[in-house]
């Protein structure tokens, strides 16, 4: 058992010998290579690395999808929130307007139905109150009916057209984020001189720098 226990403590000795060994000319290599740098310097080459962009094709339906569902969810789902309150105060103030010109149009017409009825009790008989006669005739109260029903149109027109432009602002927004708008990415414009290596004469223009 002794004789054991000696034969394996000598071969993890041997072992550290032999692997000190190994690892002396791998600590002078370092040490010499950090003289080295310490003197020369060093020159790094830095090269443009290929980056891994995720890109999920199904985000613009989502996003288009979320906007339908409810106008300025998608610029959520796209995290341009500075939109979603454009988008809440655009279609909500275009909802209100026809809401409003809905509002005066029943009105007026209903004050017209009852002036061709013959009655005199409706709200634009009389609204100063003197009893001189009716303040808004028959031909006022139709032009005036006319005017807020083409108004109120305009805004269900103008609403819908909200609508639909929020569903495509979302899926466009979605498909911009996907492109590539790194800063490797550029255009420019720089002068050109090169020389004639036969005739030695000096050729000169514009150059065209596309950097990818």
């Amino acid at each position: 058992m002794s004789r054991s226990l000696l034969t394996v403590l000598l071969l993890i000795f041997f072992s550290l010998v032999v692997s000190g060994q190994q690892d002396a000319p791998k600590s002078q290599e370092v040490d010499s290579l950090e003289s080295d740098l310490n003197k020369e310097g060093v020159v790094v080459i830095d090269t443009l690395m290929a980056k891994k962009v995720r890109i999920n094709p199904l985000a613009p339906s989502k996003a288009a999808f979320y906007s339908a569902v409810f106008p300025g969810l998608g610029q959520i789902y796209n995290k341009r929130y500075w939109k979603t309150p454009l988008v809440w105060g655009a279609i909500g103030t275009a909802i209100y307007a026809y809401g409003w010109n809905d509002n005066r149009y029943d009105r007026f017409r209903a004050a017209f139905k009852r002036r061709q009825a013959g009655f005199t009790d409706d709200e634009f008989y009389d609204l100063n109150g003197d009893g001189s006669g009716p303040d808004l005739d028959q031909t006022d109260l139709q032009n005036e009916q006319e005017r807020y029903q083409r108004d109120r149109d305009l805004m269900l027109l103008v609403s819908v057209a909200l609508y639909a432009l929020n569903i495509v602002d979302a899926n466009v927004d979605a498909h911009l984020k996907q492109f590539n708008v790194d800063d490797d990415l550029s255009f420019d414009m720089q002068p050109y001189l090169n020389l004639d290596p036969i005739t030695n004469n000096p050729n000169y223009g514009m150059a065209l720098v596309i950097k990818f």
